[in-house]
């Protein structure tokens, strides 16, 4: 049969084009525009309405990147308009919207006159009905129009100033086009929606179906019965003439989809904070509008955060979206506090985004989510499954894994197992895509692409204009009713993502497993970009364990004298939990985002050391006694864990060490403080580090260890998020020194070593404590390059099959071979504290205050046949989008490397590294609220209860990947003691019997347990 689609689609797309579209809006009369430019940032709008507002002429130049404008529209609808069966009036704006993409460009919210939000303007949401003004036919409502450059300026890549507000420029972006109201012809709008559903499902049909030549002639008598001088006519004749194809049923062996409303809003990105709280705004009140024509409408909102933005700064816009949640139609998902990073985050901020998100939407709207929602996060840690059923969620859904460049993944529905065991019901939905219009290409290739065919007959589909906002709009509805059941097409049920997933579990009761992370295969460098944002979130994670830990300790030994500051760690927390979102943390964002985080961290540590220093007071009271307070897990000079007290001499004679030495040695230094000898050449590079204990050499023969490597580092794309693996082929090592000297401080032995990597100095200071088991660097870098990878290598005498890299509440190995693509793709990998290669019986950790991206390579030496594993940092990036100043200036970077550890060492080195001892004034001494038999396990947190009861909360896990037992004493007088789930809710944890003062653990590895005290 000849196939003369191709013929009909350009008849069709021309007819759609110059006769339908203009026939939408038969007749049309300008407003009458007047208008106030804010002078900086964003004002509220009772505030912006009392201005003086002037003459504004439609069609004018307008809006300095990041102004905001405000316009106010009058006029009068004629009495004729509207009047006639299947029209309505409407009000049309266009802002001057330069693409049909929304969220990357300018946009507005419409206001009435007292202060109520109506809906928002966008490119391909450009209308608001007369009937949202209220009752009668004068027009007069305002306008805030936001002038947010095009930073993404069509995903090119190259270096733009929008990102940064000082450097944006004062030239207007836009040109305002047509504000005017306007008859809208219902029929018209009707068909064409019908030709977009059918045109798009014939677009997709094999050639040889009857049904696609079906849709093609039923398309060719719709054209061929319409009038086009009279579309508005006509058009119901063209829609009878549709009306058979648009009635056949689908196939009841067709795919099923769950189409969920949805608006993937990133809490910051390619724009700043400030703005993602008003694009917020925009996009609920256009759900909520839909709503109210809609009853069937659903709409999936994730990330608490923006709810309570949208509490703060539009109470009575959450006010009408919390009568939606009621109602069934406003759904919340997720349970996180924003949509995070998982690769990064600590354990305990990994388990808090989840306190804060669950917590939040529980207490708003009494619901607790089931479900993990996180569609565009740069993959997925090996601990959030544990993580997630913790929270007492027991579903996951995720969309990111699609940008895999390498590998797919082999199912779309399975069962995903985390480090521990536990796991989680997994759904990737496979129409690829979490911004979904309901095209007919989309549809057909999520059921194309489904993978478990045969097994499962059903997957989500998230639609509505996301990233940078838009949502849902009418013509996606209409979409999603017209697939509802029609032939060739998966048959679509608007709903909830907790009915697909309670479907598609009763659909498909024994899945594949998955086990392990979900290690995206791209956006590697986001591990590495924006350093200072990465050392922010470090340093705060553990100053928050550090607050609640003493003042609760406080609050206790003081019998409640102490006043526990809840509400503002939590502030706090919060804070710290909204830049792990994942496009914050990973340093993706424009360089006004990375500069308030700077800022904002800036203010977290100075508020947690007011927090720390009080409860310090509080509990050591006052004196001149100089006591040690150690928040980590470990004893630490002589100090027991979670404890005050005075520290033990450890360079004294018949104290616990010896100090530590520098000898010369060729014109380098031998370091030695009788547990370790480190020796470092002339050129600052360590050429051989040994531990006492065993004797073995861990550097590889004929090589040198802190080693810097300058790597031109030029993605194909996405700058800040990737690495490509070509970046290894140029490659310049750093082994010349400009000076080497001594800088030890009393009984430490120190060389400071300088050189250059390109134009930027790097100094480094290479230490040895009296009694340290690692030798510690610390490289200081004033970063002047572009585009260029700097790398901190260790090649070491380890012939290790495998890495261990620490991540949330525990570790994850992954091989340093490549046998298959899987492993080849990891060539960049993430740990957070501390990175661990052994062979049995042998091992050596490298632990890190801040840096997040790693790589361990495996090579036979022609030497002597032996085998180097070479662990590299990752230190800092330079690349050009979206900040083309990124990572420019000072930094300082912490590693120590540990010969002879042991996985117990690695992890007891990373505390060391990131929770430093504090030497405070005070009178007495103080207990650790709790102690643990088995160093195997960890406390994590030490808080008081969420409830404010006082109650008091400790969560630990079994770190070293064993089974591991032991007894937790509580040293204060307990009433009760519980397993509680991370929400603080009672449940029954395997292994645990709780008692009145402690708790006997029997733990599988990695497992994580949070349990409750009463005080007596």
């Amino acid at each position: 049969m000849h196939d003369d689609r191709r013929v009909t689609e350009v008849r069709l797309q021309r007819f759609v084009r110059e006769r339908i579209d203009p026939a939408l809006y038969s007749r049309s009369l300008p407003l009458t525009l007047s208008s106030w430019d804010v002078p900086d940032e964003p004002v509220p709008a009772l505030e912006a309405m009392r201005q003086e507002f002037q003459p504004q002429e439609q069609g004018a130049l307008w809006g300095k990147p990041w102004a905001t404008k405000w316009l106010r529209l009058q006029g009068e609808v004629p009495e004729s308009w509207g009047t006639e069966p299947d029209t309505t009036v409407e009000i049309l704006v266009d802002l001057g919207f330069t693409t049909e993409i929304p969220g990357f460009q300018c946009e507005g919210m419409a206001w009435r006159p007292d202060g109520t939000t109506i809906k928002a303007i966008s490119p391909r949401n450009q209308y608001i009905p007369l009937k949202l003004l209220g009752s009668g036919m004068a027009v007069d409502f305002y306008v805030e129009a936001a002038a947010n450059p095009d930073v993404a300026q069509g995903w090119t890549f190259a270096p733009t100033p929008y990102g940064d507000k000082s450097t944006a420029g004062t030239a207007p972006q836009y040109r305002l086009g047509s504000i005017a109201i306007a008859e809208l012809n219902q029929n018209v709008w009707e068909l064409q929606q019908d030709i977009r559903t059918l045109a798009g499902l014939m677009a997709e049909l094999p050639v040889e179906l009857p049904r696609r030549h079906e849709i093609l002639r039923a398309l060719e008598r719709m054209m061929d019965l319409m009038d086009p001088d009279d579309v508005a006519g006509t058009a119901a004749a063209g829609r009878d003439a549709l009306a058979a194809v648009l009635a056949r049923p689908a196939y009841a062996s067709a795919h099923q989809l769950v189409a969920t409303g949805h608006a993937h809003i990133d809490s910051a990105w390619l724009w700043p904070v400030r703005e993602t709280i008003r694009k917020c705004a925009r996009t609920f009140s256009n759900v909520v509008a839909l709503m109210d024509e809609n009853s069937g409408f659903v709409f999936s909102c994730s990330s608490a955060q923006q709810f309570a933005w949208i509490k703060e700064f539009y109470p009575e816009l959450f006010s009408r979206i919390r009568e939606k949640v009621r109602t069934g139609q406003f759904v919340p998902v997720g349970g996180m506090w924003v949509e995070s990073d998982t690769n990064m985050p600590g354990g305990e901020a990994m388990a808090r985004q989840f306190v804060e998100g669950k917590s939040f939407f529980l207490s708003e709207f009494g619901v607790d989510c089931r479900e993990a929602w996180l569609p565009d996060s740069f993959g997925y840690s090996a601990a959030l499954p544990q993580i997630v059923k913790s929270a007492g969620s027991r579903w996951f859904l995720t969309q990111k894994i699609s940008w895999n460049q390498t590998n797919r993944m082999p199912h779309h529905t399975f069962n995903w197992e985390g480090i521990d065991g536990t796991r989680l019901f997994t759904h990737f939905p496979p129409v690829d895509t979490y911004n979904s219009e309901l095209s007919g290409r989309e549809l057909a290739h999520a059921e194309r692409n489904y993978r478990d065919h045969g097994r499962g007959t059903v997957s989500l589909v998230p639609f509505g204009y996301g990233d940078g906002g838009g949502g849902p709009t009418r013509e996606m509805l209409a979409a999603a009713s017209r697939a509802a059941d029609l032939e060739g097409s998966p048959k679509v049920r608007v709903g909830s993502a907790e009915s697909f997933f309670a479907q598609a579990e009763d659909d498909y009761p024994v899945l594949p497993v998955w086990v392990g992370e979900m290690y995206l295969e791209l956006h590697r460098g986001t591990y590495t970009s924006q350093a200072r944002t990465k050392k922010g979130n470090r340093r705060s994670e553990h100053l928050l364990r550090e607050a609640e830990l003493w003042c609760a300790t406080a609050a206790v030994r003081t019998g409640g004298a102490f006043a526990y500051p809840a509400a503002e760690l939590k502030r706090l927390w919060r804070l710290v939990l909204l830049h792990q979102f994942h496009d914050i943390l990973p340093g993706s964002s424009i360089a006004w985002v990375h500069q308030d985080a700077e800022r904002n961290y800036q203010a977290i540590r100075e508020g947690l050391e007011d927090i720390i220093a009080q409860a310090a007071a509080a509990v050591l009271g006052a004196g001149d006694r100089t006591f040690l307070l150690n928040a980590a897990p470990h004893p630490r000079d002589g100090v027991p864990a979670l404890a005050a007290g005075e520290p033990a001499s450890r360079a004294e004679p018949g104290g616990l060490a010896q100090p530590a030495t520098a000898a010369a040695d060729h014109g380098g230094y031998v370091l030695d403080n009788g547990v370790i000898r480190a020796v470092l050449d002339a050129d600052g590079l360590l050429t051989s580090l040994m531990d006492h204990a065993s004797g073995r050499e861990a550097i590889a023969p004929g090589q040198r260890g802190n080693l810097l490597e300058l790597h031109r580092d030029t993605p194909n794309e996405w700058d800040a998020w990737d690495i490509d693996e070509f970046y290894r082929r140029n490659v310049t090592p750093l082994t010349g020194a400009t000076s080497l000297r001594l800088a030890g401080e009393a009984a430490e032995a120190a060389v400071v070593v300088e050189r250059f990597a390109g134009s930027s100095a790097v100094t480094q200071r290479i230490s040895l404590a009296p009694g340290s088991p690692s030798l510690a660097i610390t490289t200081s870098v004033d970063w002047q390059e572009r585009e260029k990878l700097l790398k901190l290598g260790f090649p070491l005498d380890v012939r290790a099959d495998r890495s261990a890299a620490e991540t949330q509440f525990g570790h994850v190995f992954r091989p340093t071979h490549t046998n298959t693509s899987w492993e080849t793709a990891k060539f960049e990998v993430c740990a957070h504290r501390w990175i661990h290669v052994a062979e049995p019986g042998y091992g050596v950790a490298i632990s890190n205050s801040s840096t997040y991206g790693h790589d361990v390579m495996r090579n036979i030496r022609d030497s002597d046949g032996g085998t180097t594993t070479t662990v590299r940092l990752s230190l800092l990036r330079a690349p050009k989008f979206p900040d083309p100043e990124s990572d420019r200036g000072l930094h300082e970077l912490a590693v120590t490397i540990r010969p002879g550890a042991a996985i117990a060492d690695a992890v007891e080195e990373g505390y060391r590294t990131n929770l430093a001892p504090r030497l405070v004034r005070g009178c007495s001494p103080v207990k650790p609220l709790f102690s643990v038999s088995n160093p195997a396990l960890v406390i994590e947190a030490v808080k008081l209860a969420e409830d404010g009861s006082g109650d008091v909360i400790v969560r630990l896990y079994e770190s070293l990947g064993q089974r591991s037992a032991g007894r937790l004493t509580a040293n204060f007088p307990v009433h009760e003691a519980r397993s509680v789930d991370l929400l603080e809710r009672p449940v029954q944890a395997p292994g645990v019997e709780a008692g009145a003062d402690g708790a006997d653990l029997r733990l599988r590895p990695f497992q994580l347990v949070t349990l409750r005290f009463a005080r007596r």
